[in-house]
C-alpha cells in the first residue's frame, strides 16, 4: 500500500506537468522589490510584476531600519502564544493603531490572515447559524467556512439576486454572515459592499469581508474596500494582512466590535496555538501606518501607474477585465499557453506567472499582473513592450 501511495503521487505531479498546471518556484537571490534577481538570470535586472508589495514598501529602508531597531529592544521572538507569554506593549499598540486606522473598535493579530480567517467562523458560530459565501471567496474563508457547523449557503460571484436568495432561504438561522472578500484577488473585482450592506441591513444579517488585497491603498486614505465603496461602520468583522501593501511580511488580524473580539481572544484556535507575531513585524508594521497616515504619494502613484498600464496593454489589444485595481489579468485562456508566456517574459527581463486551475477555473488562464507604486513609468513602458513581443509571438495579438 505504501508503494501505491508515492506512485500515486509520482503520477499526480505527472499529470500537473504535462497538462500545464504544474506550480515550480522560481528562486530569487534579492530583497523583494520592483527590481530583483533570480537564480536563472543571474545578476540581470528582472522586472517583479507579481508582487503584493502595493506600495512598495517590502524593501523600503525605513521599513526596515524599524525592524533592525526593535532587536535591540524586543528580541527576535516570542517563544510564546499571546495569553501565556507573548504580549508585549508594541503587540497592543498595533491592534489599537489598526482599529483606529480602520475605524473599529478593537483588532486581534493572528500569524497571518489565512489563521484569522480560519479562526473567525468555527469560534463565533454554530450548527443553528448560516453563512452566506460569495462563489469566488479565497481559499483561507473556504477552509475557515468548512471548519465551522453553521449551515452553508453560496451565491454566485457578485451576483446581488442570488445573494438575495439565499438569504432569503436562510431565514430561519438563529444568525446569518455573508462572507465576501473585499478584493477578488485572481480578477481584480470589487466587491459590491454598498449592495451586500443593504440586503444585509433588510435581512438583518451580519457582513463579514476579507480586505488582504485593499488596505492600505484602497480608499481615499487606503483604509480598504470599506472607503473606497463608502461602508464605513457598515462592515461587521473585517479581516486581513500584514503581508501585502502594509510592508509584505507576514501576520493578519480580524477586526471589529470590542465585545466578538474578545471573544475571539477567548476561543479562537488559531490565536490561542499559534506564536504570536514576531516583535520585528510588529514594529515595523506600526512604522508602515505612520507612513501611511502621513502622505498619500504612494496611494496615488499606485493608481497612477495602474490606469497607465491598462490602458497601453488594452491598446494593445489584450484582453483585460474592466477594473480600476492594481491587479490587472492579462486573459489567455490555455494554461500551456499561460505558463508558456510566463516563461518568455522572464527571457525579456520580466517576472510574472501563469495561473491556472485549480487557483482559477478551467479555460480562464491568466498572466495575473499586479502593479506597484515601487515601479516607474520606464519600468511600466519596459514590461508592456515585452508584452507586446511575446503577445505577437505567441499569436495572443496581432
Amino acid at each position: 500500500m505504501k508503494a501505491q501511495f508515492f506512485e500515486t503521487m509520482e503520477r499526480q505531479l505527472q499529470e500537473l506537468r504535462s497538462t500545464g498546471q504544474f506550480k515550480g518556484e522560481r528562486i530569487i537571490t534579492s530583497p523583494q522589490s520592483s527590481h530583483i534577481h533570480v537564480t536563472q538570470h543571474g545578476s540581470q535586472d528582472i522586472l517583479n510584476f507579481c508582487a503584493n508589495n502595493y506600495l512598495g514598501l517590502a524593501n523600503d529602508l525605513r521599513v526596515i531600519e524599524t525592524a533592525k531597531k526593535s532587536y535591540d529592544h524586543y528580541g527576535f521572538g516570542m517563544a510564546s502564544v499571546r495569553f501565556i507569554c507573548g504580549t508585549q506593549t508594541i503587540h497592543k499598540q498595533l491592534e489599537s493603531r489598526l482599529s483606529k486606522f480602520l475605524e473599529t473598535e478593537d483588532t486581534i493579530l493572528y500569524s497571518s490572515c489565512f489563521d484569522a480567517n480560519g479562526g473567525l467562523f468555527e469560534t463565533l458560530f454554530g450548527a443553528e447559524d448560516a453563512i452566506i459565501s460569495d462563489s469566488l471567496n479565497h481559499a483561507s474563508i473556504i477552509d475557515g467556512i468548512r471548519l465551522c457547523k453553521a449551515e452553508r449557503f453560496r451565491y454566485q460571484n457578485n451576483d446581488m439576486n442570488d445573494l438575495e436568495q439565499q438569504l432569503k432561504l436562510s431565514q430561519k438561522a438563529r444568525f446569518r454572515v455573508i462572507a465576501t472578500d473585499g478584493v477578488f484577488s485572481m480578477d481584480g473585482t470589487i466587491a459590491n459592499l454598498q449592495a451586500i450592506c443593504d440586503l444585509a441591513d433588510k435581512y438583518d444579517a451580519l457582513v463579514m469581508i476579507d480586505d488582504c488585497h485593499a488596505v492600505g491603498f484602497m480608499g481615499k486614505k487606503g483604509k480598504g474596500t470599506p472607503e473606497f465603496c463608502g461602508c464605513m461602520g457598515r462592515i461587521d468583522l473585517i479581516t486581513g494582512t500584514l503581508g501585502k501593501a502594509l510592508g509584505g511580511a507576514s501576520g493578519g488580524y480580524i477586526s471589529g466590535r470590542r465585545e466578538v473580539i474578545e471573544w475571539l481572544r477567548e476561543r479562537s484556535r488559531p490565536y490561542l496555538f499559534s506564536n504570536a507575531v514576531a516583535p520585528s513585524i510588529v514594529a515595523a508594521s506600526l512604522t508602515v501606518l505612520d507612513l501611511l497616515e502621513s502622505s498619500d504619494h504612494l496611494r496615488v502613484r499606485l493608481h497612477e501607474n495602474s490606469r497607465y498600464f491598462r490602458k497601453k496593454m488594452s491598446a494593445l489589444g489584450f484582453e483585460l477585465p474592466a477594473g480600476e485595481h492594481p491587479i490587472i489579468p492579462v486573459m489567455l485562456g490555455d494554461a500551456k499557453l499561460a505558463q508558456s508566456f510566463a516563461e518568455k517574459m522572464l527571457e525579456h527581463g520580466i517576472y510574472v506567472i501563469g495561473f491556472c486551475y485549480p487557483v482559477v477555473p478551467v479555460g480562464k488562464a491568466r498572466i495575473r499582473t499586479q502593479i506597484s507604486a515601487a515601479h516607474s513609468v520606464e519600468d511600466l513602458d519596459r514590461a508592456i513592450d515585452a508584452f507586446a513581443s511575446v503577445g505577437r509571438e505567441l499569436g495572443v495579438i496581432s
